[in-house]
């Protein structure tokens, strides 16, 4: 199966491009909030690799100085006065140097692993709550295109792949980096002639790392695509576990699961493949130059030594070169798997903060004031929106007066709940104003407009919990009893009590152990707790019995009583008593008035109307043509 590009599949694709310098953005927006603990992970990384070279070195020494007596026993930093004449008394002093360099490099050890692990945690954490802060907080036409589980890719590998490279990458790179560095000094100071030979590797390795680099890069960046997918293609069929079932498609989805694993199995293993060729490529480089090392210092050691050498080597120091070279060879082997980890990070890291980049098409004004409704009087005035170029809702302009309430009404796509999205600033107006009591709503805080708008549409989410905790959304201060009265209210209280746990009996996940219309009355419950100055009603009766609706019409009564009120319905006979009734059809209002009003007009409210009184065989053609047409758009519409 052919894997997919990146560029083709990859939902946040123009996020990542957007995303500038990500690494070093990690570090300076996030890396100086948690500089102590960096420095403590830093600055141990070096101390303990700097004691684990005194074990080596002094062997060498020792050898030397001690076993055969080929020079004189002096270390470094240490006065003459300090070292004791016999052989024995200086055996005795190694060992406890070396004691000590093992004892001091454990508990530096410790406080590396202690500082990186909790600089990396700590942005782990920030970077999550930030991302999903922002994640929250942007438009819906931005969850219109993403599906959760791209979204919790973000949250949850991208998130967790920076913490891995903070905490692993970055501690063994600054270990590896000092003891690199470290070694070669030493060698350099013990023999240069030796030292440049065990060093000549150095370049080969950078060149072979730095192909590998640029093979791997695009290679993850498809992995990362189809880790998307997955995950997407996996949290749309649990969600949709009821619809498999009753369908019986148990077959077909796992079809479609197989495809979207092997398209991540073949970018996967592909990236696998790459950097499984590579390792064993460095461990080859990294004994050659081993082999090398041990071949020349042996025979110069013996008296034959080959090339160029001059001087004398000492068994000693050979020894220490042996033991120290190969601690030197194979770190630099071990940069390949850091580069591995960073080019993973990097990926990820331009997908979060292409994500913070992304562009709010709602702009909060810094000076704006806290929203005060005193009579609820809405206004709509010449308002225009739009997605891109395709024009949603076209010059539409009406007044509802405080406490009455106004329907929408008009075939599906005609703009009615866009329409309302804008009084929640959902998104904001592209032409026009809409004000509440002659205040635009692009003036207020959006917090405190939402706090006084409360919206029950169709679709009623309940969140994992008690039915109390969803009733109690938003407002989360209530007391038992305020909790009970609005159930009360929304004639929800009887079931309620009836639950095996009453108001503390869990829901299960989006409230699959409530019925349609039990859910419903919660979210109306909820919606009468938070006592809201203006209410909106987004077909809040639609998928439900007969039954149901009359209780649930009789909470709605209570709850719209002395309240601005917007109505959306597809079910006509919910809002024949409004006190004005709005028609749209492809955004623009057709026709305004009352039921009776707009019956007798007998234009497309009167239509809709016969529709669902069963009078199909009574209706126009051109009322027919234009059905048939506008649910022809719908189809192209999501075709595109």
């Amino acid at each position: 199966m052919e894997v997919a590009t990146a560029d083709d599949d990859d939902p946040f694709e123009e996020q990542r491009e957007r995303a500038e310098n990500p690494m070093r953005r990690l570090f300076t927006e996030y890396g100086a909030e948690n500089k102590p603990a960096f420095v403590v992970g830093l600055l141990s990384s070096v101390v303990a690799r700097v004691l684990d070279l005194i074990p080596p070195v002094l062997l060498g020494l020792a050898v030397d100085a001690i076993f055969f007596d080929n020079k004189a026993f002096s270390l470094l930093f240490v006065p003459d006065a300090w070292i004791p004449a016999t052989e024995i008394g200086q055996l005795w002093l190694t060992i406890g140097i070396i004691s000590f360099a093992f004892f001091g490099g454990a508990a530096f050890h410790y406080s590396r692993n202690w500082g990186w692990n909790s600089f990396a945690q700590h942005i782990q954490h920030d970077i999550r709550t930030d991302t999903y802060d922002k994640m929250q907080r942007l438009n819906m036409d931005f969850f219109a295109d993403k599906q959760t589980g791209e979204m919790m890719s973000i949250l949850s590998n991208d998130v967790n792949r920076l913490e891995r490279f903070l905490n692993d990458g970055m501690n063994s790179a600054f270990r590896l980096g000092v003891m690199v560095v470290g070694i070669a000094v030493v060698l350099l100071v013990i023999n240069w002639q030796l030292a440049l030979v065990t060093l000549f590797i150095v370049p080969l390795l950078a060149l072979f790392t730095h192909k590998f680099i640029q093979t791997i890069q695009p290679k993850y960046k498809e992995v990362r695509s189809s880790v998307g997918q997955v995950n997407s293609r996996l949290e749309n069929n649990l969600g949709g576990i009821q619809v498999i079932k009753t369908s019986n498609t148990e077959s077909f989805e796992s079809d479609r699961v197989d495809d979207v694993s092997q398209d991540y199995f073949d970018a996967n293993w592909d990236a696998i493949g790459t950097r499984i060729k590579f390792f064993p490529g460095l461990r080859v480089l990294a004994g050659v130059g081993f082999v090398v090392t041990f071949l020349l210092g042996g025979l110069w050691v013996l008296g034959e030594p080959l090339g160029p050498f001059t001087g004398r080597l000492e068994p000693g120091e050979f020894v220490t070169f042996i033991l120290l070279s190969q601690r030197f060879i194979w770190p630099m082997a071990q940069f390949g798997s850091i580069i591995n980890m960073y080019q993973r990070a990097y990926a990820s890291s331009a997908r979060i903060f292409g994500l913070m980049d992304e562009p709010s098409r709602i702009a909060e004004d810094p000076d704006a004031e806290e929203l005060v409704i005193e009579d609820g009087h809405v206004t709509y005035e010449d308002v225009t929106f739009g997605y891109s170029e395709e024009v949603i809702v076209d010059d539409i302009s009406f007044e509802v007066d405080g406490g009455e309430t106004l329907a929408l009404v008009g075939p599906t796509g005609a703009g009615k709940s866009t329409v309302l999205k804008l009084l929640l600033r959902m998104y904001d107006v592209d032409e026009g104003a809409i004000t509440i009591d002659g205040t635009d709503l692009r003036d207020v805080t959006i917090p405190s407009l939402r706090r006084q708008v409360g919206y029950v549409s169709q679709d009623t989410f309940m969140f994992y919990g008690t039915v109390a905790e969803n009733i109690t959304y938003g407002t989360f201060d209530a007391s038992r009893e305020d909790v009970v009265e609005a159930a009360k209210a929304a004639e929800a209280h009887d079931f309620i009590t009836n639950l095996p746990e009453g108001y503390d009996t869990e829901v299960g996940e989006r409230g699959v152990k409530l019925s349609g219309g039990q859910r419903q009355r919660i979210s109306i419950a909820r919606a009468i707790l938070k006592d809201p100055e203006i209410l909106v009603l987004d077909e809040a009766t639609s998928d439900v019995d007969t039954e149901t609706e009359m209780l649930i019409q009789r909470s709605l009564d209570k709850l719209t009583a002395d309240r601005t009120t917007f109505a959306i319905a597809h079910r006509l006979s919910t809002i024949k008593d409004a006190d004005q009734i709005v028609v749209l059809e492809d955004g623009r209002i057709v026709e305004r008035g009352s039921h009776d009003e707009l019956i007798g007009e007998d234009g497309l409210y009167a239509h809709l109307w016969g529709v669902q009184a069963g009078e199909i065989d009574e209706l126009p053609e051109e009322f027919v043509r234009r059905a048939q047409e506008r649910d022809a758009q719908r189809v192209e519409s999501d075709d595109d």
